[in-house]
Order: C-alpha cells, then sequence, then structure tokens
C-alpha cells in the first residue's frame, strides 16, 4: 500500500470519515480526512445511525429480533470464479452474520478479503436506492414504471428508425447463470446479435484458443486436482490477489508433492514470491517462451510420442516452427536466457503430470487466441492433458463469466456455444416453443440473424464510426448495460465521445457504474437499481465448470429489483411502448410461456430446466434444481482432492457441482466430468474424449483418434459425432425407446445428439461407452485461425522497432461488422517508441475487483487501498526524478490521454516497464467526477482508471482488446 498506517485508531478516523461524508457534490475524500476531528464518538455516531437508517430503507442488515431464529443460508461469493460458500447467519430477515463454509471443497473455511465482506454489498449504503434519470444535467428520482415506460417508447422508437441492431445490450458475468440465459433469449427476441459480457474482455481468446484446439472452451481440470500436480507453471497469472482462494490448492500441490511452481511474468508478483523458480520476460513475447521451450522439448526427446501418435493433429508442422525458436533467438525477442529456459522446459516435460495455469497476461493481447493456443499444444506435446494434476487450468475473472459465457452472452453464440446458424436457430426455436420463421422475423434480415454481433471492445466505434463502416441498418443508438463497468475497456477517450453520442442509455446495477458519469450526457440516461446475486436465487459456474445453487439470502433492499423481475417488466413495457407506436412485435408472453412466473419475475428454477432440456451441446442437462441443492446440502461429503461424493451417501460417486458436460436427464445421475477429455474413465463416470469439431479428415490425414478411445467403448478408435444416421449405420437406432424415435422422426427425423430434444441419441451412445460428440484429435494447427500455426507477431505498439520487420502484425482486415486496423497503427511505433518509451502493463488488486465500482463502494476494503498508483522501476524514476509516492503524470501515444496518480517506486517492475491495477474510476483525465454521481453513490475511493492510457489494438479472432502491452511516458506531476 501507498499510505503506511501507524495505528488502527487512525485508520478507523480515516475510514468513518470518508464513509460517513462522500457524496456527490462535496469535497474531496482527503478534504474529508482533514476534517474528521472526532473520535470514538463520531465512531459511535456512525454506528448508531448506520443500522437505523439502513433498516428504515429496507436493507438487510440492521436491529434484528434477537428472539427470532437464526437462519444459515448458502450462496456464492460474487467476485472472482473461485466459487467459493458463503454462510450467511439471517435473523428476522436480517443478514446479521457471515462466515466462509467451513464444508465446501473449494473454499474450506476461507475467505479473501474481497469475500470476507461481501455482506457490505448488502449493506448498501452507497448502492442505487431508486430508479432515476438525467434531467437537464440533474439525476432526479422517478418510479419503476415511469423508468421502463420511458425506456421502453426510447428503445421501440429507435428499433423504427434504425433497426433492433442499433441498441446495444451489454449483459455481465455478475448474472447467474439463469439471469444470462434469460437476457441472451432477450436479446435473440429483441432481433440482435449485438449481447456480450465481460468475457469478451477477459478470457474469450481463452475461449476459442482451447475450442479450436480439442473441442471445448473451458478449463479441463480443477482448483483441487492441482493438488495432484508435480510441476505447475503459472504464465500471465497473479492467483495470490487475482483468485486468493485458490492459491491454498496450488500451495498445497507444492508441499504435498514437493512440486516446482513456476512463475513465468514480466512483473515479480505476489504469486511470484511462491514460486520455486521465476522467469522475467519482456510484456508480449508469449508465444517465444512456448515455442522456446518446446524447442528444447523436441530436441531432447522429451516429447510424449505415443500421445502425440494417437490424440494429436499437425505436431510435426509445430516441431517446425520451434526449431527456429533457437535459445539465442528467444533470449534476444523474450529476454529469457536459454539455459534457464530449458530448465523450465526439463520439469513440465519430465516431471509430469503437470499443469499449466493461466489467466489474463496471456489472453488479453492482440494475439491472445495464438497465446492460449501455443499454451494448448505445449500442453498436446508433452501428454499433459485429460489425466489428474495436468490441464489448463484457466482462471476466470468474475464470480459466473464461466456460466456468462456458456450460456451466449456472447456476439457469435446462442446458449451453450450453438453458433449462429440455420441449425443452431432452429434448435433453440424449439426448445423456446416458437416458429423459426417468426424468430427469422425479428431481425433486419435472416443475414443479420447469422452475423455475429457488436463486441463491447468496440460499440463506441459502431457509435462514432461513419456509417457505411458498419455493416448493419445503422450505427448503434442505444445502449442496456446490466451490471457492467464502463472503465474496463481500453480507449476510454473515444468511448467518452461514443457515450455522449448516444439516444439512449440505460444502466441497471447495485451501483452506478462508470457508464453513469463519463461524459457531459444530460438527457436520456437511465439507473436502475438492481440487486446483488445475494438477494436472488440462481446458479453459477465456476472455473472448473463446477454448478452451485445461491439461495435467496434476504429480499431485495431499498427498491432494487433482481435481474428475472427487470426483464420481465421491461419486456412488459416494451409489448405497451409497442402497440403504441403501432408495432408488430411482442416480448412479454412469447419469451416468458415456458417459465413459471410468481410476482412479476420467472422463478430460477423454471429458467434452470429450460437450460436443461436446450443445453446439450455442453452437457448442461443434468444439473437440475434439485440436483444443485443437494450438493450445497451435502458439501462436506465429497473428497478434496477427487471432488468425488464418498460412497453411502446421498452424493456418492458425483463430482461436485456436477461439472459440465453432466450428460442427459438429471435421473440418469451422470456424475459430471471433473477431468476433460480423460480416456481412463467411462463416458457414464466422467470419462470422454477430445471433440472432433473440425470433420474427420484433412488433407488426408484423419482427424480422428488412432489407437485410442475411453474405457468400456465399444468402437475401439476413433469415430465422428453421433447422429442419426451414425446410429444407423451401426445398427444401433432400435435402441431408442419408442418415444425417444417418437420425437425424432415426428420432428424431421436428422438430428445429431446436440439437437435430439429426446436426448435419445446420447443415451444409446453412452450405453455402448462412446462419448456423444465422438473421439477426434487435437489439433495443434487450426486451418480455419488468421494463424493456422501461431507465430510471435510485436505488439501493436512496441519499443522494439528493431523486431517490427521480421514479427509484425496482422495487416488490416474486417471483422464483427466493423474494420480491424492493424499494420497501420503499427507503423507509427517508430516514432511512438521515442516519446513514450514505457511499457504499461495492467493487473488486479487483491483488495478490488473488476470496474471496482462495489468494492471501492465497501468500506471495509476502500480502507485497504485508497489511491491509484502506477510501479516504476527505480532506474526510471530516477531518471525523471520521481519519488516513491509522488504524484505523477502518465501520458499514452493516442487521444491526448493523460492520468494523474501516485507512484510506487519498486523493482516488481523490470526497467522500462510500468504496471497499474484496472480497478479504478471516478478521475477522468486529471479530473474528479464525484459531482457527476447522483448524491450519496459516490464510491468511497475514486481513481484514475488505466483505461485512459491504453490503446488500439485487437485480437483478429475475438477483438480481445490489448490491455498488457502498450506504450507510455511518466513525469513527475
Amino acid at each position: 500500500m501507498l499510505i503506511k498506517r501507524s495505528e488502527g485508531k487512525a485508520a478507523r478516523q480515516r475510514l468513518a470519515a470518508a464513509y460517513q461524508g462522500l457524496s456527490s457534490g462535496g469535497l474531496d475524500r482527503r478534504s474529508f480526512l482533514r476534517q474528521a476531528g472526532f473520535g470514538a464518538a463520531g465512531l459511535a455516531a456512525l454506528g448508531a445511525m448506520g443500522p437505523g437508517r439502513a433498516q428504515a430503507s429496507g436493507a438487510a442488515t440492521g436491529v434484528a429480533d434477537l428472539s427470532k431464529p437464526i437462519q444459515r443460508v448458502k450462496n456464492i461469493c460474487t467476485h472472482c470464479s473461485v466459487g467459493c460458500t458463503v454462510t450467511a447467519e439471517v435473523q428476522n430477515g436480517v443478514w446479521v452474520g457471515q462466515e466462509p463454509a467451513w464444508e465446501s471443497p473449494i473454499n474450506r473455511g476461507t475467505h479473501c478479503a474481497k469475500g470476507a465482506s461481501v455482506r457490505e454489498l448488502v449493506h448498501g449504503d452507497r448502492r442505487l436506492k431508486y430508479p432515476m434519470k438525467l434531467v437537464g444535467g440533474q439525476w432526479q428520482r422517478i418510479s419503476w414504471d415511469v423508468a421502463l415506460n420511458e425506456i421502453a417508447d426510447r428503445m421501440m422508437k429507435i428499433r423504427a428508425e434504425s433497426g433492433p441492431d442499433s441498441v446495444f445490450l451489454l449483459g455481465s458475468a455478475k448474472f447467474s447463470n439463469e439471469g444470462a440465459y434469460l437476457f441472451r433469449k432477450f436479446a435473440a427476441f429483441w432481433g440482435t446479435n449485438s449481447v456480450d459480457h465481460q468475457a469478451r474482455i477477459c478470457h474469450s481468446t481463452t475461449v476459442a484458443g482451447v475450442a479450436n484446439t480439442w473441442g471445448y472452451g473451458a478449463q479441463t481440470n480443477s482448483y483441487n486436482d492441482i493438488r495432484n500436480s508435480k510441476t505447475m507453471i503459472i504464465m500471465g497469472g497473479n492467483p495470490a490477489e487475482a483468485h486468493p482462494v485458490s492459491l491454498q490448492h496450488v500451495l498445497s500441490g507444492k508441499e504435498r508433492n514437493r512440486a516446482k511452481l513456476i512463475v513465468i511474468d514480466p512483473r515479480f508478483t505476489r504469486t511470484a514470491a511462491h514460486a520455486t523458480d521465476y522467469v522475467r520476460i519482456r510484456p508480449g513475447t508469449d508465444i517465444p517462451v512456448m515455442w522456446g521451450m518446446l524447442h528444447h522439448i523436441f530436441a531432447n526427446g522429451w516429447e510424449d510420442k505415443q500421445f502425440i501418435a494417437q490424440r494429436v493433429f499437425g505436431m510435426d508442422e509445430i516441431r517446425a516452427e520451434c526449431a527456429k525458436w533457437t535459445p539465442a533467438e528467444v533470449e534476444r525477442v523474450s529476454g529469457v536466457p536459454g539455459e534457464q529456459l530449458k530448465q523450465v522446459a526439463r520439469a513440465f516435460a519430465t516431471e509430469k503430470p503437470s499443469t499449466l495455469i493461466w489467466c489474463m497476461g496471456a489472453t488479453q493481447k492482440t494475439v491472445g487466441t495464438a497465446n492460449v493456443r501455443a499454451f494448448s499444444i505445449l500442453l498436446l506435446a508433452t501428454g499433459n492433458v485429460g489425466l489428474e494434476g495436468t490441464g489448463a487450468n484457466i482462471f476466470r475473472g468474475h464470480c459466473n463469466v464461466q456460466g456468462a459465457t456458456d450460456f451466449g452472452l456472447d456476439v457469435g453464440t446462442l446458449p451453450a456455444y450453438y453458433g449462429l446458424d440455420e441449425g443452431a436457430w432452429r434448435h433453440w426455436s424449439r426448445v423456446w416453443n416458437v416458429r423459426y420463421e417468426d424468430m427469422v422475423a425479428r431481425f433486419d434480415s435472416p443475414a443479420m440473424m447469422t452475423t455475429p454481433g457488436i463486441p463491447t471492445t468496440r460499440y463506441f466505434d459502431a457509435i462514432t464510426l461513419p456509417k457505411d463502416q458498419i455493416q448493419q441498418r445503422d450505427r448503434v443508438k442505444g445502449m442496456l448495460v446490466v451490471g457492467h463497468g464502463g472503465n474496463t475497456v481500453t480507449r476510454m477517450p473515444e468511448a467518452v465521445k461514443g457515450l455522449e453520442a448516444l439516444d439512449l442509455l440505460v444502466v441497471a446495477d447495485p451501483h452506478p457504474t462508470t457508464f453513469a458519469v463519463l461524459g457531459n450526457r444530460r438527457e436520456n440516461t437511465y439507473l436502475l437499481p438492481i440487486s446483488t446475486q445475494f438477494e436472488c436465487d440462481g446458479s453459477r459456474t465456476a472455473s472448473n465448470r463446477s454448478v452451485q445453487w445461491g439461495t435467496k439470502v434476504v429480499n431485495p433492499i431499498f427498491e432494487s429489483k433482481n435481474d428475472y423481475e427487470m426483464m420481465y417488466r421491461l419486456c412488459g413495457a416494451l409489448d405497451r411502448a409497442a402497440q403504441r407506436s403501432n408495432q408488430a412485435v411482442r416480448f412479454q408472453a412469447e419469451i416468458f410461456k415456458t417459465f413459471e412466473v410468481k410476482d412479476n419475475a420467472p422463478t430460477a428454477e423454471s429458467i434452470l430446466r429450460e437450460i436443461n432440456r436446450g443445453a446439450l451441446s455442453t452437457g448442461y442437462t443434468g444439473q437440475s434444481p434439485e440436483r444443485l441443492k443437494l450438493h450445497m446440502e451435502h458439501q462436506d461429503k465429497f473428497d478434496l482432492v477427487t471432488l468425488r461424493g464418498r460412497a453411502g451417501t446421498p452424493v456418492e460417486n458425483e463430482f461436485y457441482g456436477m461439472p459440465w458436460p453432466c450428460w442427459g436427464k438429471a435421473e440418469w445421475k451422470h456424475p459430471g466430468s471433473h477431468i476433460l477429455y480423460n480416456t481412463q474413465l467411462h463416458v457414464k463416470d466422467g470419462g470422454g474424449t477430445f471433440r472432433p469439431r473440425f470433420g474427420v479428415e484433412r488433407n488426408g490425414v484423419t482427424l480422428l483418434a488412432e489407437g485410442s478411445w475411453s474405457k468400456g467403448s465399444e468402437i475401439q478408435d476413433g469415430y465422428p459425432e453421433f447422429t442419426t444416421a451414425v446410429l444407423r449405420r451401426l445398427g444401433w437406432y432400435d435402441d431408442l425407446t419408442a418415444e425417444e424415435k417418437g420425437w425424432i422422426e415426428s420432428n424431421g427425423g436428422n438430428f445429431s445428439w446436440a439437437t435430439d430434444l429426446s436426448m435419445g441419441i446420447i443415451r444409446v451412445a453412452m450405453e455402448h461407452g462412446c462419448v456423444p460428440y465422438g473421439n477426434g484429435k487435437a489439433r495443434a494447427v487450426a486451418w480455419n485461425l488468421p494463424d493456422p500455426v501461431p507465430v510471435h507477431r510485436e505488439p501493436i505498439y512496441t519499443p522494439r522497432t528493431d523486431l517490427i520487420a521480421q514479427y509484425p502484425t496482422l495487416p488490416d482486415r474486417r471483422g464483427f461488422r466493423m474494420p480491424h486496423l492493424g499494420v497501420t497503427v503499427q507503423n507509427r511505433s517508430h516514432q511512438v517508441a521515442r516519446d513514450f518509451p514505457i511499457i504499461l502493463s495492467s493487473g488486479r488488486l487483491v483488495e478490488y475487483e473488476g470496474g471496482g465500482e462495489e468494492t471501492r463502494s465497501n468500506k471495509w476494503l476502500a480502507e485497504l487501498q485508497q489511491d491509484m498508483f502506477v510501479e516504476i522501476n527505480p532506474a526510471d524514476a530516477a531518471a525523471r526524478n520521481i519519488r516513491d509516492g509522488g504524484w505523477v503524470w502518465v501520458t499514452g501515444p493516442e487521444n491526448q490521454s493523460k492520468a494523474r496518480m501516485k507512484a510506487m517506486v519498486t523493482e516488481r517492475v523490470g526497467r522500462g516497464v510500468a504496471w497499474m491495477p484496472f480497478h479504478f474510476a471516478g478521475h477522468f483525465m486529471g479530473e474528479d467526477q464525484r459531482r457527476r454521481y447522483p448524491q450519496g453513490t459516490d464510491p468511497i475511493v475514486l481513481g484514475e482508471s488505466v483505461n485512459a492510457i491504453t490503446t488500439y489494438g485487437y485480437d483478429p479472432v475475438t477483438f480481445m482488446q490489448e490491455t498488457k502491452v502498450t506504450l507510455c511516458q511518466i513525469r513527475a506531476a
């Protein structure tokens, strides 16, 4: 921390002043601190005032009736994706106490700072208390009915004049699974694929990279399984701060197996402090390091030859690329000495099982998908996939970023990764009980129905670019933002211009996010108070694919509504607006007819049942509400390492949370899949193979496994996905029941395992020991991607201009309906590098999460880190006369961007590298924006956003933004 605290009393006085006094239009935090002369008396007054005020507002904390019994209610922490269970103690409807769940196999009685303070999210002191709108630049309180009716009228006006694609729908990884699914379903009925969420800016490249390698875009193993590893590489991740509870599993594996823990990172992080080996690399050189490791592995014969021959396609082309990356070239490009990298390679390849752990340090790159592919190929070459202690352990960022991605908050897919082609739309039309033709009519055209939408990284470009450069009828004119911060995308100065140009901006969130205060908007901006996930029921999916049920702790506080009710009521308002404007489109009756609706909201259980009916492709079918609730009730019955339910218990043999795929109907009792692609288990017991998603043959070479199959398979070799035609060829069609045949034949007769709603094809395949999706080879060469074999490309903005000619970025192109620049921007680097010589990267702090609106509004967390800062190496600081703790200006090469913050002079970063946390907002280019927040809702701690400085640069496959490698200059303020 930048501010040393000598005693707790002083800290409490500072906190009390900040907490009691901060509100919009008033003094800044330091001014309040200077006036905080009251001590114990002031704290006592605050304590007496808080509960009464909260209770009068309907908050979840306050003075409980002590004569009432205490209920223990389990829910899931709403911060990172580890999936820690929170046990709330509730008395007479008041949340009076909190404990981490001792029985949870994931967090085992532990919380990080964020998890330990989640009760404060529901205390609600700085939350939105009622709907508001901007009138003449001033926030005014309005009712829910007025807000929704006005929003609906404006949305329908935009729809009539510019088409449904002119409303951008930005969802959230803070949704429950059911909320995410409902939001994606709403987007489909609205008639747009421009629906996105946080995964675009954290792990979209992971999904694309691993799905294009071995079939599914998710973590293969689990936090708990890391306890089995003997070699662990963490590359581009800092779990000690970003996922603190996960570290107990990492460190237990290190101690239990005397395992090597190798951290590869440009910055010496808190995680690196635990490492047996630390490797510092130049930012943006992940692929040279991976290929440098494989150079040593191939040269010394350390690869797993049998695994490659049986289960991998295209490794010879990888071998040829890696031959170019000699130790000398790797050191020239990345800075890593050859001998050090050789030792890392030897350990990973020979001291097995080995696992590779990564996070956003690897993914938020212009080569993010290629990075992930290179990581996956290293695992394949060494045979470290599909077994205990191996795999890609991908630590995701938000509490339900995995589930929200799974359920289609993605511009390129429908729920469960079904894509956007006609077959996918017909499948979900059957699930939703609507005519496919009626769904087509909701879009501007059939072509737009199958065209990926605008991603969140470029929404503002879709507002401001010339109309003829955007592949849709008109620019984006309105935004509905649910649960997403506005400071999380790069190029914020340009985002401000986009927000100012919108005809409509709706922010639905427990707190007014940065979206509400960025820019000089004066009208047509609405704030809707949404409850937290502690105030509603629903399931969420942790990084390891385990699904957990969260039970509502307390009713929504103040005038907030949960996501389900907000969407139900909005759809009703849209119906009324459509009638007023004579538009023949309806929403509420069509979207919600398949659900049970109570008190103006669909129940979470009924939404999950629809998911179970339709999400066949990922195996989200067996996790019924009843089974999930049973797992939460019996958390103590699961093994800590294997996550298996113990014998003789109600959850016997099931994996905790039934990680997907959990095949078939709930009554089939599939246990879930703890480790993906594990051929040592029967498919009915959680086993699997690589998924042949890319055909059965390529250039005369089979893409099906050779001499490898899952335990108990009657087909003892590779095989394609199961369809009705395949069943007939195998003579297994008559294994279908009469009911299963009846559904298939009455609906056309030709279905695959992923579209057969009877689930008969899945059942028959598993009865014969086969995996429904087939048994293929993983792809080391992905011919459908820009670089079929991953190659190093220098960052768009690089200080190593001497490397651009040899390792250029990709040419300019189009994608996601817009232009995508590459070499045009990189060609500026020669001039930019002279004026902006320091590489700027960013990452997480243990105290805060995401955009920081929630955590910086939490008085316990706000006390821990009060200032935005930039880490700078002592040599760079000395050259600029910058002192530790002193104020500096950081400037960037685009938009005349600048940010004022404190300097932390430290050797955590190497010379020529700077690092900032990305959780701050509320200051913009040196201007304090506290006055723009509605009265009483401004976060306790404000600061500049690193994304005011970050620059152009996007992954060509997903439009993931570049946040880890850009250039800046730093000067003393």
